[in-house]
């Protein structure tokens, strides 16, 4: 498998992620009032701009938004490299694949965050730049059930809950699968690392080993 084609598959998540952000935005309202019913109530578009971080989590920190952006930027060129150096190690062909979701889906966000600010004029009030500090545009919300807490649960024990109320998007999604997916399948995407290993402690166990027969018989 070409080493591009991983980068090809980072490029069509950047593409969706971008396309489907774009036509929220200028066709979307924010907030409930605007909310698009996908399949049933289980699944909405809900246009959501984050200030923070994925699924909807949000940084209280002065610094939080921009400190952010720069590791996402400094985690998009790791990944970047990691692809060409797992590539060039021979790993698996699904843990690049895996990767190339991962890097898709860091650039998309990166993307929001670097340019929205400007391009679309979303940076939060009271931002020091516009550079930087854009929001993410959020827009995919699955409600699946809500209801009340049992009274004898403790701290929570009457409040309403909602699952799953966080909001994200392509790029959040695709980073999620392809961490899950290495979870998953890491003994399978690692298995040549481990064997590696215990062949080259046995190679070792057995040179020693001739290593002192031959010092015996010279002997």
């Amino acid at each position: 498998m070409k080493l591009y084609k991983y980068y090809l598959l980072a490029l069509g998540v950047i593409v969706l992620d971008q396309v489907v952000k774009l036509l929220v935005h200028f066709n979307m309202e924010m907030g409930t009032i605007g909310e698009i019913d996908v399949f049933g109530e289980w699944f909405k578009l809900h246009y959501l701009l984050n200030p923070g971080m994925a699924f909807g989590l949000k940084s209280s920190h002065e610094y939080g938004k921009l400190l952010l952006t720069l590791f996402r930027l400094g985690a998009m060129v790791g990944i970047g490299y990691y692809i060409y150096y797992l590539y060039n190690k021979k790993a698996k062909t699904g843990l690049l694949w895996c990767m190339g979701l991962i890097l898709g889906g860091a650039v998309g966000n990166v993307i929001d965050s670097t340019f929205y600010g400007v391009l679309l004029d979303n940076a939060p009030a009271g931002s020091p730049t516009p550079w930087f500090h854009g929001q993410v545009v959020d827009m995919l919300f699955f409600p699946l059930f809500d209801g009340y807490y049992p009274d004898w649960v403790p701290f929570v024990g009457g409040d309403y809950f909602l699952f799953f109320s966080p909001v994200f998007n392509i790029a959040d999604s695709s980073i999620f699968i392809g961490v899950v997916l290495i979870l998953i399948f890491q003994k399978k995407f690692f298995k040549d690392r481990d064997n590696k290993g215990t062949i080259t402690d046995d190679v070792n166990e057995e040179g020693l080993f001739d290593k002192e027969s031959k010092e015996v018989i010279i002997s």
